[in-house]
């Protein structure tokens, strides 16, 4: 894959970033995949909701249906068919309750992250002009230079090793001033 921005070919199909300039390629990825139409969850406020905040968003419906089935049963059932008024509050604890308890579901046991989307390419194919020198090396073409007759030099050949007691002599040779 290749940098729209700097033109760095990158090491890895799944790379995110371009390793030159930091330009963002998985957009690149995604823009290609949709056939150059912006995907939708990279268009601001288009991102999907996780399953946290539509857990939230359920049970937060449900809470305040409540104010909307209750008067409505009520009417219906005590003041028309002059039944009991149990169901009523019966239906009114529930919703309110189940919401809550979904609400608390969702914050404690739901990911907070949207799901990826599948429909995406997960690698990007460079146009055609770049792909044509890369497609089928492997290793970069072999060396002029034969590497063949190369030896490792033998150290010792290059510099004489001192003898073990040839500091001891130097020291010996040298006079001292103090015994003169």
């Amino acid at each position: 894959m290749y940098c729209p921005q700097c033109g760095q070919q990158q090491i890895s199909e799944q790379v995110r970033y371009c390793s030159r300039c930091g330009f963002l390629l998985e957009a690149v990825t995604a823009v290609l995949a949709a056939g150059g139409m912006v995907p939708r969850y990279l268009q601001p406020g288009a991102r999907p909701l996780s399953p946290r905040s539509k857990g939230v968003r359920q049970g937060a419906m449900m809470m305040l249906s409540t104010f909307l089935v209750v008067p409505v049963m009520a009417i219906i059932l005590v003041g028309i068919l002059n039944g009991p008024g149990e169901p009523v509050g019966l239906a009114a604890v529930t919703l309110f309750v189940g919401g809550l308890l979904r609400i608390i579901y969702a914050l404690m046991m739901e990911d907070a992250y949207p799901p990826k989307e599948n429909n995406q390419m997960n690698a990007y194919a460079p146009p055609p002009q770049f792909d044509q020198t890369a497609r089928h090396v492997g290793l970069p073409p072999a060396s002029v230079n034969n590497t063949s007759s190369w030896r490792r030099p033998n150290t010792s050949e290059l510099i004489r090793p001192p003898s073990v007691t040839e500091n001891t002599t130097r020291l010996l040779d040298k006079e001292d001033p103090s015994n003169r």
